[in-house]
């Protein structure tokens, strides 16, 4: 009931390409042909190209990212101190009350 179904994957799933077949040429070879020039293979990933628009949009995001990330850091802070305060008042007052208490008596 509770083992996990492990799927099975009998085939496997990259793309296959069929094997190249090279056809033979009809002709003479006489003298050896120059070899063409060796194409330079295009780029995998798109270079990026960085303008001033897109550094200013860069810095603009990235002050907002801070002033908020401090903004929420700042309000948790604050948070805290206020909770820290309170219990101590509240910790002065019970103890008043119970040396009131104990003076009565």
């Amino acid at each position: 009931m509770l083992r996990p179904k492990i799927p099975t994957n009998p085939t496997p799933t990259g793309h296959l390409t069929p094997p190249a077949v090279a056809e033979p040429t009809a002709g003479v070879l006489s003298a050896q042909a120059p070899h063409p020039a060796p194409v330079a293979a295009a780029p995998s990933r798109p270079t990026v190209q960085l303008t001033p628009g897109t550094a200013l949009a860069l810095v603009g995001g990235g002050t907002a990212v801070v002033l908020v990330v401090g903004a929420v850091l700042v309000s948790l802070l604050l948070a805290v101190a206020i909770t820290g305060a309170s219990v101590a008042v509240c910790a002065l007052v019970i103890r008043s009350l119970v040396q009131a208490d104990a003076k009565r008596r």
